[in-house]
């Protein structure tokens, strides 16, 4: 079925042209992917993921670790969630990654652009926990000062620099442990 759809196509580029008085030039063979390999060789069992980066959020240290293969890569100082907003302790993911983020103010509703000075988010966004409406994630601050605190309404603050260079170590997917 495949080939015949193949000349039928090759066909009418052909007609087409001569319709149109252009020189007819010799169709190049296509290419045909090979067939699919056999199931004689499966497994009960994934293959070790390639680069096991995870991500831990020590909420009384005020500080998240990145791992490879459980090895400490690096570790930053962060802002966690203050008084009533705390943040969230479990096991997560990191399910967005953004670039100069835009903020959007949660009670107000006005937006401050990514890449302003004035923008909460700093400039990198990685959000790992969200219920449908609001999200919880890594971001950076023009706030220095309040790194090291109990500051926010539930993120994760960095120094701009910090969360950068997180930014290029994890992918979306990478695990997030939050342990308090």
């Amino acid at each position: 079925m495949r080939h015949s759809s193949i000349k039928l196509i090759a066909l009418s580029v052909v007609a087409g042209a001569l319709a149109l008085g252009q020189p007819v030039r010799a169709v190049e063979e296509i290419a045909i992917a090979p067939p699919l390999p056999g199931l004689d060789n499966v497994t009960d069992h994934l293959p070790p993921a390639v680069d096991p980066m995870r991500l831990e959020l020590n909420l009384s240290k005020r500080r998240v670790t990145v791992y490879q293969h459980d090895q400490a890569v690096k570790s930053y100082p962060v802002a966690i969630g203050r008084a009533g907003w705390a943040t969230p302790a479990g096991d997560f993911e990191v399910k967005t990654k953004y670039r100069n983020p835009p903020w959007l103010h949660p009670f107000k509703g006005y937006v401050i652009p990514g890449g302003d000075p004035e923008n909460p988010l700093g400039r990198r966004w990685m959000g790992f926990w969200t219920d449908g409406n609001n999200w919880i994630g890594f971001h950076g601050t023009p706030n220095r000062d309040s790194v090291g605190r109990s500051a926010s309404h539930g993120c994760v603050r960095m120094y701009d620099e910090d969360i950068e260079e997180m930014y290029e170590l994890v992918a979306v997917g990478t695990p997030v442990k939050v342990i308090r």
